[in-house]
């Protein structure tokens, strides 16, 4: 088949079943492959949606201009749907974010602002000066502003990711974990699985050193994209049954483990997802299904602490 857009080949990701870093005594545990995107990223199907519906609206005429504040995987989706669909495409983004996502962002074409960080730490101080950067490039251009935090239009990308789990699977889930951010992907995946099944258990993943959702102090943690450090307005406490935290350390050795282990190179935040995912799975036991997400590939990541110099 030949396609006419490169925009075609976001979604329909593999869902794939892990073996050695699975323990005895654990439940099935499935990986869905969002890497194979073309961004690498599961965002190409949240900035699609952000995208369209700003057309849609009006809100976004042809040849305009798109801005948002971003960890870098929103930003490099939205400047590869905007070089596809022909928008010019501001990005506020920071150092504490890989320079291979900066990297790409700017190669597809986007205008960006660097925010500096402490350290090179995400904490919430860092989330609100984006988001003051973006809303003044909005005030001075006109930009359409995808505001990811409060955009409600990306819920649709994830409800069809929902339905592609539960077809991939048969309907035989029975836990779904991951990681969160502006926590669309949790809660719309979560609301596809439970049309079908209402007792799916769905947990949230959150960074342990920035552990808001769960009640905790915001605090600087390095699991890139997850973790904005204060209570996002996506999130909704019925959203999941269950919140998981991990820390900065154990997501970064897991990324390494599945690495080696599974040959998949992902990121931190799928680091995350695993460590909770198989701590769900031993709670289930053999006779269960829990489902995960590769959230992106380890080739963002190169020159970060996770597998930069030194690590």
């Amino acid at each position: 088949m030949i396609e006419t857009s490169i925009l075609q080949r976001i979604g329909g990701t593999p869902l794939l079943e892990l073996k050695r870093i699975v323990p005895a005594g654990c439940a099935r545990v499935l990986i869905k492959l969002e890497s194979k995107n073309p961004t690498g990223s599961m965002k190409d199907r949240m900035a699609l949606a952000m995208i369209e519906a700003g057309e849609r609206s009006g809100r976004l005429q042809p040849g305009g201009r798109v801005v948002e504040y971003t960890g870098g995987s929103t930003g490099v989706s939205l400047a590869f749907i905007c070089a596809a669909r022909g928008y010019r495409l501001s990005i506020v983004t920071s150092d504490a974010f890989s320079a291979e996502k900066r990297n790409h962002m700017a190669a597809l074409g986007a205008e960006l602002t660097i925010v500096p960080s402490v350290g090179g730490g995400m904490d919430a101080a860092l989330t609100r000066d984006m988001i003051a950067a973006a809303r003044d490039i909005q005030e001075r251009t006109g930009a359409f502003w995808t505001d990811q935090l409060n955009n409600t239009d990306q819920l649709a990308a994830y409800h069809a990711m929902g339905e592609e789990i539960w077809a991939q699977t048969d309907g035989r889930i029975d836990a779904f974990v991951q990681s969160t951010g502006t926590a669309a992907s949790v809660r719309g995946i979560g609301e596809a699985l439970r049309r079908h099944r209402p007792d799916v258990h769905i947990v949230a993943v959150e960074p342990a050193e920035s552990a808001v959702l769960s009640g905790g102090p915001s605090g600087v943690h390095k699991i890139e994209g997850v973790g904005a450090g204060f209570v996002v307005p996506l999130w909704e406490p019925s959203a999941a049954d269950e919140i998981i935290t991990v820390s900065t350390e154990d997501a970064m050795a897991m990324a390494r483990t599945i690495a080696r282990t599974e040959a998949l190179f992902a990121g931190t935040s799928t680091g995350a997802n695993l460590v909770a995912a198989l701590q769900v799975g031993m709670r289930l036991g053999p006779a269960a299904t829990v489902v995960t997400i590769m959230c992106d590939t380890s080739l963002k990541y190169l020159s970060t602490g996770l597998y930069g110099e030194g690590w």
